[in-house]
């Protein structure tokens, strides 16, 4: 398995992103629970995204399971950046 940093940029719609929020992060929970999803979190700095670091055999399958994400179904995802990761220290390193 490779590990994948994905970059979610938010659309403005906060309100919206606010309502699906309960459903994105149940559906986030499911992807750890799988253990395709290792971590996941907002920008500490209020800009408006995430940063999700992902498991999985190739950057299709990272696309094909963030794009049943509620937050891209909903179009709240303005962009998304996916990219293969090589941890070389720390608990995910080789």
């Amino acid at each position: 398995m490779t590990i994948y940093a994905v970059q979610y940029t938010y659309d403005d719609r906060t309100e919206r992103r606010d309502e699906v929020r309960s459903e994105h992060r149940g559906y986030l929970a499911q992807l750890v629970e799988s253990g395709s999803l290792l971590s996941s979190g907002p920008w500490a700095d209020g800009a408006p995204g995430a940063l999700l670091l992902m498991s999985a055999d190739s950057a299709a399958d990272v696309e094909r399971l963030l794009d049943a994400d509620p937050f891209t179904r909903e179009g709240l995802v303005a962009g998304r950046e996916v990219r293969a990761w090589t941890p070389v220290l720390g608990t995910w390193g080789a």
